[in-house]
Protein backbone atom coordinates (compact mmCIF):
# COMPACT_ATOMS: atom_id res chain seq x y z
CA UNK A 1 0.00 0.00 0.00
CA UNK A 2 1.83 3.33 -0.39
CA UNK A 3 2.32 6.20 1.27
CA UNK A 4 -0.95 8.49 0.90
CA UNK A 5 -3.02 5.21 1.16
CA UNK A 6 -1.58 4.53 4.02
CA UNK A 7 -2.20 8.18 5.59
CA UNK A 8 -5.58 8.29 3.99
CA UNK A 9 -6.65 5.41 5.71
CA UNK A 10 -5.13 6.86 9.13
CA UNK A 11 -6.89 10.31 8.77
CA UNK A 12 -10.22 8.17 7.83
CA UNK A 13 -10.27 5.79 10.88
CA UNK A 14 -9.26 9.30 13.03
CA UNK A 15 -12.08 10.86 11.61
CA UNK A 16 -14.42 7.86 12.43
CA UNK A 17 -12.68 8.14 15.57
CA UNK A 18 -14.05 11.74 16.39
CA UNK A 19 -17.06 11.17 14.93
CA UNK A 20 -17.77 8.58 16.96
CA UNK A 21 -16.40 10.18 20.01
CA UNK A 22 -19.09 12.95 19.57
CA UNK A 23 -21.47 10.82 18.89
CA UNK A 24 -20.30 9.08 22.57
CA UNK A 25 -20.19 12.60 24.35
CA UNK A 26 -24.11 13.66 22.88
CA UNK A 27 -25.48 10.70 24.30
CA UNK A 28 -23.50 10.92 27.51
CA UNK A 29 -24.67 14.51 27.45
CA UNK A 30 -28.13 13.82 26.51
CA UNK A 31 -28.14 10.84 29.22
CA UNK A 32 -27.21 13.35 31.99
CA UNK A 33 -29.65 16.20 31.39
CA UNK A 34 -32.32 12.88 30.86
CA UNK A 35 -31.29 11.54 34.38
CA UNK A 36 -31.07 15.28 35.72
CA UNK A 37 -35.21 15.74 34.70
CA UNK A 38 -35.54 12.40 36.09
CA UNK A 39 -34.34 13.11 39.47
CA UNK A 40 -36.30 16.70 39.57
CA UNK A 41 -39.83 14.71 38.83
CA UNK A 42 -38.49 11.86 41.62
CA UNK A 43 -37.93 14.82 44.43
CA UNK A 44 -40.79 16.40 43.36
CA UNK A 45 -42.92 12.94 43.46
CA UNK A 46 -41.48 12.55 46.61
CA UNK A 47 -42.31 15.78 47.78
CA UNK A 48 -45.60 15.18 46.67
CA UNK A 49 -46.06 12.04 48.80
CA UNK A 50 -49.33 11.25 50.62
CA UNK A 51 -49.07 8.26 52.15
CA UNK A 52 -52.11 7.46 54.89
CA UNK A 53 -50.60 8.05 57.73
CA UNK A 54 -49.62 11.74 56.58
CA UNK A 55 -53.44 11.72 55.28
CA UNK A 56 -55.13 11.14 59.00
CA UNK A 57 -52.55 13.71 60.05
CA UNK A 58 -54.17 16.53 57.63
CA UNK A 59 -58.17 15.21 58.29
CA UNK A 60 -56.83 15.52 62.09
CA UNK A 61 -55.32 18.84 61.67
CA UNK A 62 -58.42 19.89 60.09
CA UNK A 63 -60.91 18.35 62.78
CA UNK A 64 -58.65 20.40 65.37
CA UNK A 65 -59.16 23.80 62.99
CA UNK A 66 -62.90 23.46 63.10
CA UNK A 67 -62.86 23.07 66.93
CA UNK A 68 -60.98 26.86 66.93
CA UNK A 69 -63.12 27.95 64.04
CA UNK A 70 -66.01 27.60 65.69
CA UNK A 71 -65.16 28.75 69.55
CA UNK A 72 -64.37 32.14 68.56
CA UNK A 73 -64.22 34.69 65.80
CA UNK A 74 -60.66 34.79 64.14
CA UNK A 75 -59.65 31.50 66.24
CA UNK A 76 -58.16 29.82 63.14
CA UNK A 77 -57.57 29.80 59.46
CA UNK A 78 -60.90 28.56 58.97
CA UNK A 79 -63.78 30.83 59.59
CA UNK A 80 -66.62 28.80 60.07
CA UNK A 81 -68.92 31.41 59.04
CA UNK A 82 -72.38 30.79 60.73
CA UNK A 83 -75.38 31.20 57.74
CA UNK A 84 -78.03 31.36 59.47
CA UNK A 85 -79.53 28.35 57.40
CA UNK A 86 -80.97 26.42 60.12
CA UNK A 87 -83.82 25.04 57.96
CA UNK A 88 -82.54 22.60 55.17
CA UNK A 89 -85.25 21.12 52.81
CA UNK A 90 -87.47 18.50 53.53
CA UNK A 91 -88.09 17.62 50.45
CA UNK A 92 -92.08 18.49 50.88
CA UNK A 93 -91.10 21.49 49.67
CA UNK A 94 -94.09 22.63 46.98
CA UNK A 95 -94.82 25.66 45.13
CA UNK A 96 -93.20 28.21 42.77
CA UNK A 97 -89.57 29.57 43.76
CA UNK A 98 -87.11 31.96 42.07
CA UNK A 99 -83.16 32.09 42.02
CA UNK A 100 -80.76 34.97 41.13
CA UNK A 101 -77.24 33.57 40.95
CA UNK A 102 -74.36 36.40 40.60
CA UNK A 103 -71.03 35.43 41.12
CA UNK A 104 -69.49 36.80 37.89
CA UNK A 105 -69.58 38.83 34.51
CA UNK A 106 -72.72 36.84 33.79
CA UNK A 107 -75.95 35.99 36.41
CA UNK A 108 -78.90 33.88 35.97
CA UNK A 109 -82.35 34.10 36.69
CA UNK A 110 -83.80 30.76 37.52
CA UNK A 111 -87.68 29.46 38.41
CA UNK A 112 -87.95 26.49 39.69
CA UNK A 113 -91.31 24.44 40.46
CA UNK A 114 -91.49 22.14 43.23
CA UNK A 115 -93.62 19.16 44.22
CA UNK A 116 -92.84 18.29 47.52
CA UNK A 117 -91.93 13.99 47.86
CA UNK A 118 -93.72 12.65 45.21
CA UNK A 119 -92.64 14.97 42.28
CA UNK A 120 -90.08 16.60 43.71
CA UNK A 121 -87.81 19.64 41.15
CA UNK A 122 -91.12 19.39 38.57
CA UNK A 123 -89.72 21.95 36.08
CA UNK A 124 -87.27 24.77 35.86
CA UNK A 125 -86.56 27.17 33.81
CA UNK A 126 -83.30 30.18 33.70
CA UNK A 127 -82.12 32.73 31.89
CA UNK A 128 -78.24 33.75 31.73
CA UNK A 129 -77.56 37.62 31.56
CA UNK A 130 -74.65 39.09 30.95
CA UNK A 131 -73.56 42.52 32.57
CA UNK A 132 -72.42 45.20 30.79
CA UNK A 133 -68.45 46.36 32.04
CA UNK A 134 -69.06 49.54 32.69
CA UNK A 135 -71.69 48.36 35.56
CA UNK A 136 -69.15 46.38 36.61
CA UNK A 137 -67.23 49.22 37.87
CA UNK A 138 -70.06 52.09 38.70
CA UNK A 139 -72.83 52.54 40.86
CA UNK A 140 -74.35 49.93 43.32
CA UNK A 141 -77.76 51.29 42.15
CA UNK A 142 -76.58 50.64 38.06
CA UNK A 143 -75.84 47.35 38.63
CA UNK A 144 -78.85 46.42 41.52
CA UNK A 145 -81.53 48.12 38.77
CA UNK A 146 -79.98 46.39 36.07
CA UNK A 147 -80.46 43.05 37.72
CA UNK A 148 -84.42 43.79 38.95
CA UNK A 149 -85.68 44.89 35.74
CA UNK A 150 -83.62 41.30 34.11
CA UNK A 151 -85.59 39.83 37.06
CA UNK A 152 -89.21 42.05 36.09
CA UNK A 153 -88.58 40.57 32.68
CA UNK A 154 -88.29 37.36 33.53
CA UNK A 155 -90.99 37.42 35.91
CA UNK A 156 -93.07 38.49 33.22
CA UNK A 157 -92.88 34.95 31.25
CA UNK A 158 -94.16 33.12 34.51
CA UNK A 159 -96.58 30.35 33.05
CA UNK A 160 -100.33 31.47 33.56
CA UNK A 161 -101.88 29.66 36.73
CA UNK A 162 -98.69 30.09 38.95
CA UNK A 163 -99.21 33.58 39.59
CA UNK A 164 -99.44 34.37 43.22
CA UNK A 165 -102.24 34.54 45.00
CA UNK A 166 -103.40 38.19 46.17
CA UNK A 167 -101.55 39.57 49.00
CA UNK A 168 -98.58 36.97 48.53
CA UNK A 169 -95.21 37.88 47.53
CA UNK A 170 -93.27 35.88 45.14
CA UNK A 171 -90.09 35.07 46.79
CA UNK A 172 -86.37 34.46 45.52
CA UNK A 173 -83.02 32.52 46.74
CA UNK A 174 -80.16 35.07 46.13
CA UNK A 175 -76.55 33.15 45.23
CA UNK A 176 -74.28 36.15 45.64
CA UNK A 177 -70.74 34.70 45.16
CA UNK A 178 -68.37 37.66 46.76
CA UNK A 179 -67.04 38.07 50.39
CA UNK A 180 -69.78 38.70 52.60
CA UNK A 181 -70.70 39.26 56.34
CA UNK A 182 -73.90 37.30 56.54
CA UNK A 183 -75.73 39.40 59.72
CA UNK A 184 -79.36 36.95 58.95
CA UNK A 185 -80.35 33.91 56.61
CA UNK A 186 -81.77 37.33 54.07
CA UNK A 187 -78.82 40.11 54.85
CA UNK A 188 -75.31 40.76 54.41
CA UNK A 189 -73.02 43.21 54.18
CA UNK A 190 -70.24 43.30 51.22
CA UNK A 191 -66.85 42.81 52.50
CA UNK A 192 -65.11 43.31 48.92
CA UNK A 193 -65.34 42.73 45.01
CA UNK A 194 -63.66 40.27 43.23
CA UNK A 195 -63.77 38.85 40.22
CA UNK A 196 -63.53 42.28 38.00
CA UNK A 197 -65.92 44.33 39.95
CA UNK A 198 -65.29 47.17 41.54
CA UNK A 199 -68.54 49.48 43.07
CA UNK A 200 -67.29 51.35 45.45
CA UNK A 201 -70.26 52.83 47.00
CA UNK A 202 -71.65 48.81 47.40
CA UNK A 203 -68.62 47.94 50.51
CA UNK A 204 -69.89 47.75 53.89
CA UNK A 205 -73.78 47.87 52.57
CA UNK A 206 -76.54 45.08 52.93
CA UNK A 207 -76.57 43.72 49.02
CA UNK A 208 -79.88 41.97 49.81
CA UNK A 209 -81.46 45.46 50.44
CA UNK A 210 -79.66 47.27 47.39
CA UNK A 211 -81.67 44.92 45.67
CA UNK A 212 -84.34 45.25 47.60
CA UNK A 213 -84.14 48.61 46.51
CA UNK A 214 -84.40 47.98 43.02
CA UNK A 215 -87.10 45.80 43.04
CA UNK A 216 -89.51 48.10 44.60
CA UNK A 217 -88.72 50.96 42.51
CA UNK A 218 -90.33 48.94 39.77
CA UNK A 219 -92.89 47.71 41.69
CA UNK A 220 -91.74 43.94 41.50
CA UNK A 221 -92.98 42.55 44.75
CA UNK A 222 -90.68 40.16 45.21
CA UNK A 223 -88.89 38.99 48.80
CA UNK A 224 -85.56 37.77 49.35
CA UNK A 225 -85.60 34.97 51.73
CA UNK A 226 -82.53 33.56 51.78
CA UNK A 227 -79.15 34.68 50.75
CA UNK A 228 -76.46 32.17 50.38
CA UNK A 229 -73.03 30.78 48.68
CA UNK A 230 -72.86 28.44 45.95
CA UNK A 231 -71.41 25.83 48.58
CA UNK A 232 -74.72 25.97 50.92
CA UNK A 233 -76.94 26.03 47.98
CA UNK A 234 -75.00 22.51 47.00
CA UNK A 235 -76.12 21.17 50.58
CA UNK A 236 -79.89 22.21 50.17
CA UNK A 237 -79.73 20.51 46.62
CA UNK A 238 -78.30 17.40 48.06
CA UNK A 239 -80.97 17.48 51.17
CA UNK A 240 -83.69 18.04 49.26
CA UNK A 241 -83.37 15.06 47.10
CA UNK A 242 -81.60 12.48 49.77
CA UNK A 243 -82.24 13.29 53.58
CA UNK A 244 -78.99 11.40 54.85
CA UNK A 245 -77.15 14.49 53.11
CA UNK A 246 -74.54 15.89 55.78
CA UNK A 247 -72.33 18.07 54.11
CA UNK A 248 -71.19 19.27 50.85
CA UNK A 249 -68.12 20.21 48.92
CA UNK A 250 -67.42 22.18 45.83
CA UNK A 251 -64.42 21.08 43.90
CA UNK A 252 -64.12 23.59 40.98
CA UNK A 253 -61.76 26.59 39.84
CA UNK A 254 -61.85 27.05 43.75
CA UNK A 255 -63.00 24.73 46.55
CA UNK A 256 -64.77 24.88 49.58
CA UNK A 257 -67.19 22.77 52.13
CA UNK A 258 -70.36 23.73 53.93
CA UNK A 259 -71.90 20.86 56.96
CA UNK A 260 -74.68 20.59 58.89
CA UNK A 261 -73.33 21.57 63.23
CA UNK A 262 -75.20 21.01 66.39
CA UNK A 263 -76.16 24.92 67.04
CA UNK A 264 -75.01 23.70 70.66
CA UNK A 265 -71.46 23.11 69.45
CA UNK A 266 -70.78 26.16 68.33
CA UNK A 267 -69.05 28.66 71.19
CA UNK A 268 -69.12 32.09 69.20
CA UNK A 269 -72.91 31.84 68.25
CA UNK A 270 -75.03 33.58 70.82
CA UNK A 271 -77.89 34.14 69.51
CA UNK A 272 -81.35 32.42 69.66
CA UNK A 273 -81.04 28.41 69.47
CA UNK A 274 -82.64 27.33 66.20
CA UNK A 275 -85.88 25.21 66.62
CA UNK A 276 -84.30 22.69 64.43
CA UNK A 277 -81.13 22.93 66.93
CA UNK A 278 -79.00 22.58 63.43
CA UNK A 279 -77.03 25.71 62.05
CA UNK A 280 -75.09 25.13 58.58
CA UNK A 281 -71.59 26.05 58.60
CA UNK A 282 -69.90 27.59 55.88
CA UNK A 283 -66.03 26.65 56.47
CA UNK A 284 -64.26 28.63 53.94
CA UNK A 285 -61.65 25.65 54.04
CA UNK A 286 -59.67 27.14 51.05
CA UNK A 287 -58.15 28.47 53.30
CA UNK A 288 -56.94 25.53 55.88
CA UNK A 289 -53.41 25.38 56.80
CA UNK A 290 -51.17 22.75 57.98
CA UNK A 291 -47.71 21.87 58.81
CA UNK A 292 -48.97 18.37 57.64
CA UNK A 293 -49.83 19.60 53.92
CA UNK A 294 -47.29 18.12 51.47
CA UNK A 295 -45.92 21.56 50.19
CA UNK A 296 -43.20 21.99 47.26
CA UNK A 297 -40.96 24.93 45.97
CA UNK A 298 -43.23 24.62 43.48
CA UNK A 299 -46.17 25.86 45.42
CA UNK A 300 -43.98 28.26 47.55
CA UNK A 301 -43.12 30.02 44.43
CA UNK A 302 -46.85 29.51 42.95
CA UNK A 303 -48.32 31.22 46.22
CA UNK A 304 -45.40 33.98 46.20
CA UNK A 305 -46.54 35.16 43.03
CA UNK A 306 -50.27 35.04 43.78
CA UNK A 307 -52.81 37.94 44.42
CA UNK A 308 -52.84 36.50 47.96
CA UNK A 309 -49.72 35.48 49.39
CA UNK A 310 -50.47 32.84 52.31
CA UNK A 311 -53.56 32.67 51.93
CA UNK A 312 -56.15 29.74 51.03
CA UNK A 313 -53.56 27.34 50.67
CA UNK A 314 -55.44 24.60 50.78
CA UNK A 315 -57.29 26.04 47.46
CA UNK A 316 -53.99 26.14 46.10
CA UNK A 317 -52.99 22.74 46.41
CA UNK A 318 -55.87 20.79 45.51
CA UNK A 319 -58.32 23.60 43.07
CA UNK A 320 -58.80 23.89 39.51
CA UNK A 321 -57.62 27.00 39.09
CA UNK A 322 -54.13 25.84 39.82
CA UNK A 323 -53.42 22.66 39.24
CA UNK A 324 -52.68 22.87 35.81
CA UNK A 325 -50.25 26.05 36.53
CA UNK A 326 -48.25 23.33 39.29
CA UNK A 327 -47.93 20.95 36.12
CA UNK A 328 -46.28 23.89 34.00
CA UNK A 329 -43.62 24.91 36.99
CA UNK A 330 -42.27 21.69 37.05
CA UNK A 331 -42.09 21.34 32.98
CA UNK A 332 -40.20 24.90 33.54
CA UNK A 333 -37.56 23.95 35.71
CA UNK A 334 -36.92 20.67 33.94
CA UNK A 335 -36.72 23.10 30.78
CA UNK A 336 -33.94 25.35 32.23
CA UNK A 337 -31.40 22.63 34.25
CA UNK A 338 -32.24 19.37 32.28
CA UNK A 339 -32.86 21.21 28.67
CA UNK A 340 -35.93 18.89 28.53
CA UNK A 341 -37.03 20.28 25.33
CA UNK A 342 -33.82 21.00 23.79
CA UNK A 343 -31.34 23.87 24.01
CA UNK A 344 -33.64 26.85 24.76
CA UNK A 345 -36.47 27.22 27.28
CA UNK A 346 -39.94 27.45 25.35
CA UNK A 347 -41.16 30.99 25.93
CA UNK A 348 -44.88 30.15 26.56
CA UNK A 349 -43.98 28.25 29.74
CA UNK A 350 -42.73 31.02 31.53
CA UNK A 351 -46.32 32.38 30.95
CA UNK A 352 -48.34 32.14 34.41
CA UNK A 353 -51.55 30.16 34.06
CA UNK A 354 -50.92 29.41 30.25
CA UNK A 355 -51.24 25.07 31.10
CA UNK A 356 -54.99 25.56 32.20
CA UNK A 357 -56.37 22.32 34.36
CA UNK A 358 -58.70 20.90 32.00
CA UNK A 359 -55.63 20.68 29.56
CA UNK A 360 -53.94 18.93 32.48
CA UNK A 361 -56.82 16.39 32.49
CA UNK A 362 -56.99 15.82 29.04
CA UNK A 363 -53.43 14.86 28.71
CA UNK A 364 -53.64 12.55 31.80
CA UNK A 365 -56.55 10.60 30.12
CA UNK A 366 -54.76 10.46 26.76
CA UNK A 367 -54.68 6.34 26.02
CA UNK A 368 -53.89 6.79 22.86
CA UNK A 369 -50.57 4.50 21.57
CA UNK A 370 -48.24 7.35 20.69
CA UNK A 371 -50.40 10.35 23.54
CA UNK A 372 -50.90 12.36 20.16
CA UNK A 373 -53.31 14.14 22.83
CA UNK A 374 -50.00 15.17 25.11
CA UNK A 375 -48.45 15.94 21.75
CA UNK A 376 -50.98 18.25 20.51
CA UNK A 377 -51.09 19.77 24.04
CA UNK A 378 -48.09 21.16 23.78
CA UNK A 379 -48.11 22.23 20.33
CA UNK A 380 -50.96 24.57 20.47
CA UNK A 381 -50.36 25.66 24.15
CA UNK A 382 -46.82 25.51 24.84
CA UNK A 383 -45.92 26.18 20.90
CA UNK A 384 -43.64 22.49 21.79
CA UNK A 385 -43.07 20.28 18.80
CA UNK A 386 -40.86 17.30 18.45
CA UNK A 387 -42.03 15.66 21.53
CA UNK A 388 -40.84 11.72 22.00
CA UNK A 389 -43.26 9.40 23.20
CA UNK A 390 -40.70 9.08 25.92
CA UNK A 391 -41.30 12.24 27.06
CA UNK A 392 -45.01 12.52 26.64
CA UNK A 393 -44.94 9.56 29.31
CA UNK A 394 -43.32 11.95 31.50
CA UNK A 395 -45.46 14.65 31.54
CA UNK A 396 -48.71 12.37 32.14
CA UNK A 397 -46.93 10.93 35.30
CA UNK A 398 -46.53 14.77 36.75
CA UNK A 399 -50.33 15.34 35.72
CA UNK A 400 -50.91 12.18 37.54
CA UNK A 401 -48.65 13.37 40.69
CA UNK A 402 -50.32 16.75 40.94
CA UNK A 403 -54.21 15.36 40.53
CA UNK A 404 -53.69 12.48 43.00
CA UNK A 405 -51.94 14.48 45.39
CA UNK A 406 -55.20 17.18 45.29
CA UNK A 407 -57.79 14.43 45.06
CA UNK A 408 -56.18 12.78 48.49
CA UNK A 409 -56.08 15.81 50.57
CA UNK A 410 -59.51 16.44 49.23
CA UNK A 411 -60.59 13.12 50.94
CA UNK A 412 -58.81 13.87 53.80
CA UNK A 413 -60.65 17.37 53.93
CA UNK A 414 -63.98 16.00 54.20
CA UNK A 415 -62.32 12.55 56.49
CA UNK A 416 -62.02 15.88 58.91
CA UNK A 417 -65.28 16.81 58.64
CA UNK A 418 -66.80 13.01 59.19
CA UNK A 419 -64.33 13.23 62.50
CA UNK A 420 -65.86 16.57 63.63
CA UNK A 421 -69.38 15.25 63.60
CA UNK A 422 -68.64 11.66 64.48
CA UNK A 423 -69.69 10.19 61.48
CA UNK A 424 -65.95 8.94 60.41
CA UNK A 425 -66.76 5.66 62.37
CA UNK A 426 -69.34 3.14 62.63
CA UNK A 427 -71.38 2.73 66.12
CA UNK A 428 -72.69 -0.46 67.14
CA UNK A 429 -76.61 -0.54 65.98
CA UNK A 430 -76.33 2.11 63.47
CA UNK A 431 -77.76 1.77 60.41
CA UNK A 432 -77.67 6.10 58.85
CA UNK A 433 -75.74 6.57 56.10
CA UNK A 434 -73.37 10.35 55.58
CA UNK A 435 -73.94 11.59 52.42
CA UNK A 436 -71.90 13.83 51.00
CA UNK A 437 -72.97 16.24 48.21
CA UNK A 438 -70.16 17.01 45.77
CA UNK A 439 -69.92 19.61 43.02
CA UNK A 440 -67.56 21.84 40.94
CA UNK A 441 -66.16 20.96 37.48
CA UNK A 442 -63.39 19.44 39.09
CA UNK A 443 -65.01 16.67 40.52
CA UNK A 444 -67.57 16.09 37.58
CA UNK A 445 -64.91 16.22 34.71
CA UNK A 446 -61.58 15.25 35.77
CA UNK A 447 -62.31 11.45 36.08
CA UNK A 448 -58.87 10.53 37.38
CA UNK A 449 -58.97 12.96 40.18
CA UNK A 450 -62.57 11.64 41.31
CA UNK A 451 -61.85 8.16 41.00
CA UNK A 452 -58.86 8.34 43.10
CA UNK A 453 -60.76 11.22 45.75
CA UNK A 454 -63.16 8.32 46.26
CA UNK A 455 -60.78 5.52 46.53
CA UNK A 456 -58.76 7.29 49.08
CA UNK A 457 -61.86 7.68 50.98
CA UNK A 458 -62.69 4.36 51.16
CA UNK A 459 -58.45 3.71 52.25
CA UNK A 460 -59.39 6.34 55.40
CA UNK A 461 -62.52 5.01 56.28
CA UNK A 462 -61.49 1.63 56.04
CA UNK A 463 -64.19 -1.64 54.67
CA UNK A 464 -66.72 -1.07 57.52
CA UNK A 465 -67.32 3.21 57.78
CA UNK A 466 -66.78 2.81 54.07
CA UNK A 467 -70.17 1.58 53.75
CA UNK A 468 -72.14 3.93 55.46
CA UNK A 469 -70.52 6.89 53.57
CA UNK A 470 -71.76 7.78 50.33
CA UNK A 471 -70.34 10.14 47.94
CA UNK A 472 -73.08 11.70 45.70
CA UNK A 473 -73.14 14.14 42.60
CA UNK A 474 -75.51 17.55 43.32
CA UNK A 475 -75.79 19.45 40.16
CA UNK A 476 -76.50 23.36 39.98
CA UNK A 477 -76.02 24.20 43.83
CA UNK A 478 -75.92 28.01 42.72
CA UNK A 479 -79.36 28.13 41.09
CA UNK A 480 -81.66 25.13 42.60
CA UNK A 481 -80.06 25.16 45.70
CA UNK A 482 -80.79 28.58 46.55
CA UNK A 483 -84.38 28.52 45.10
CA UNK A 484 -84.27 25.35 47.39
CA UNK A 485 -83.48 27.53 50.33
CA UNK A 486 -85.82 30.33 48.94
CA UNK A 487 -88.74 27.44 49.78
CA UNK A 488 -87.29 25.91 53.40
CA UNK A 489 -87.47 29.87 54.79
CA UNK A 490 -90.73 31.01 53.17
CA UNK A 491 -92.84 33.13 55.31
CA UNK A 492 -95.68 31.21 54.54
CA UNK A 493 -94.08 27.81 56.01
CA UNK A 494 -95.43 28.53 59.40
CA UNK A 495 -98.85 29.96 57.81
CA UNK A 496 -99.27 26.56 55.99
CA UNK A 497 -97.89 24.38 59.02
CA UNK A 498 -100.77 25.96 61.19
Amino acid sequence: MGKVAVGVAVVTAAAVCAAAALVVRHRMRCSGKWARAMAIVKEFEEKCGTPIEKLRQVAHAMDVEMHAGLASEGGSKLKMLISYVDNLPSGDEEGLFYALDLGGTNFRVLRVHLGGKEKGVVNQEFEEVSIPPHLMTGSSEGLFDFIASALAKFVASEPEGFHPPNGRQRELGFTFSFPVRQTSIASGTLIKWTKGFNIEDAVGEDVVGQLTKSLEKIGLDMRVAALVNDTIGTLAGGKFSNQDVIAAVILGTGTNAAYVERSNAIPKWHGLSPKSGEMVINMEWGNFRSTHLPLTEYDQALDDESLNPGEQMFEKLLSGMYLGDIVRRVLLKMAEEAEFFGDTVPPKLRVPFILRTPDMSAMHHDTSPDLKVVGSKLKDILEISNTSLKMRKVIVELCDIVANRGARLAAAGIMGILKKIGRDTVKAGEKSKSVIALDGGLYEHYTKFRTCLESTMKELLGDEAAESVVIEHSNDGSGIGAALLAASHSQYVAVEES
